[in-house]
């Protein structure tokens, strides 16, 4: 594997801005995102899947955009630079279920290599979105 430059902090930095021009308190999911690396690209992936539910209020639907932004960056500008194709769907849970299947299959069939590259960079870059939220979040955004 030879080195890329990912411009992960770049990338983090425009969508924690465009997050907090959306809804300063989305930042908080920041964190939270940081934890579900641990769990897997799945569960990850799937995050906003529970927040774009059909009765979810408008504060967990900008969460639900901040997820997307990132999963959208991860895998349209950061990991095709590697040649590891993940997929791109950003889906709502009202989605059906065999499309919501296609991609979390998608995702179980990646090859230990791909899995652990993948993990490893959106690892890096969630911290580098948990560094640029703590950085540009307002003193009135803590909630």
């Amino acid at each position: 594997m030879s080195w890329n430059r990912f411009e992960l902090d770049r990338h983090a930095q425009r969508i924690v801005l465009d997050a907090r021009t959306r809804d300063p308190k989305s930042l908080n999911q920041a964190y939270k995102m940081r934890a579900n690396c641990a769990y897997g690209l799945e569960r990850f992936w799937g995050e906003h899947l529970r927040l774009k539910g059909e009765r979810s209020s408008q504060e967990d639907r900008d969460k639900a955009a901040f997820i997307a932004d990132v999963w959208s960056t991860l895998t349209t500008k950061i990991l095709s630079k590697a040649g590891i194709e993940l997929p791109q769907e950003v889906l709502s849970n009202q989605q059906n279920e065999a499309t919501i299947n296609k991609v979390a299959e998608q995702l179980w069939s990646l090859g230990d290599y791909e899995r652990q590259v993948a993990l490893a960079v959106l690892t890096n870059f969630c911290d580098a979105i948990v560094w640029w939220t703590q950085r540009l979040k307002g003193g009135n955004d803590r909630d």
